[in-house]
């Protein structure tokens, strides 16, 4: 029923075997470039390089990932078009016609580097999840000593959302299949009825699942099949390799400190 959902990416793509911490550092790195450059150029290059990854070296459906993708997107073209139109002052590049509104120089180029700031950010954390199993990144984020309740809720969270989504798509399947949505009433009716059912089912799962963890002698902790390696074994080869990349990047955000396209 999952097979096409991040998590199995995650587990079956191409880069998987790759050091757990060399991808963190990786994405975290590279996201970081992006938010502190001033100008659109490099964010856009990360968004590009990120994706070119994604789908060409971790072997992810392009087809899923436009789906992924679309919805940042989305978010993102939107706020570019109000912040161009309600952000800045100065010369009027654009004349809407509609209550005297307009696209200013300073809106334009504040709203397409916050757009491409968000694109390049979306795609570093689109790779890291992509590619990472959340059971590796819980380990690392306990080596690096995040409080152990925060990463238990983490994990619980993380586990039910599938628990969520298995409950949902077989309400919805069975609705379905009696004709729920064959109509726009019925399928009103039908969401709404999913809807107020769905908390109740979901929290029932939960409390089966926290009874079988106790019959099993949870105490509190949970334990992962798999720690990631160690910070050592990156390699003298990725870790320059990794340098001389955002070191690069961080050239290119000093060249273009002052670029604009208005």
């Amino acid at each position: 029923m999952f097979e096409n959902t991040l998590d199995c990416y995650a587990h079956s793509n191409h880069l998987k075997s790759t050091n757990t911490y060399f991808k963190v550092l990786f994405a975290i790195l590279t996201m970081l470039v992006s938010l502190i450059s001033t100008s659109p150029v490099v964010p856009l290059i990360i968004a590009f390089f990120m994706s070119f990854l994604i789908i060409f070296k971790a072997k992810i459906s392009w087809k899923f990932y436009l789906k992924f993708f679309l919805f940042p997107f989305s978010f993102g073209l939107l706020t570019f078009v109000f912040m161009a139109i309600f952000f800045g002052v100065g010369t009027h590049v654009l004349e809407l016609g509609i209550f005297n509104l307009a696209v200013t120089a300073d809106g334009f180029n504040l709203g397409f580097l916050v757009f491409a700031r968000m694109l390049g950010g979306f795609t570093c954390l689109a790779f890291l999840a992509l590619t990472t199993p959340m059971t590796e990144l819980f380990s690392v984020l306990k080596l690096v000593k995040i409080p152990k309740i925060v990463l238990e809720l983490a994990m619980l969270m993380y586990r039910y959302i599938f628990v969520f989504l298995d409950e949902a798509i077989n309400m919805y399947h069975a609705q379905e299949t009696r004709l729920g949505y064959s109509s726009l009433k019925k399928s009103l009716k039908s969401m709404g009825m999913l809807g107020s059912n769905l908390f109740i089912r979901t929290w029932l799962k939960g409390e089966q699942a926290y009874i079988a963890m106790e019959s099993r002698c949870y105490d509190g902790s949970m334990r992962t099949m798999r720690e990631p390696e160690s910070i050592k074994s990156m390699g003298t080869h990725n870790l320059a390799l990794l340098i001389l990349f955002e070191v690069s990047l961080i050239t290119g955000v000093y060249i273009t400190a002052n670029f604009k396209i208005f």
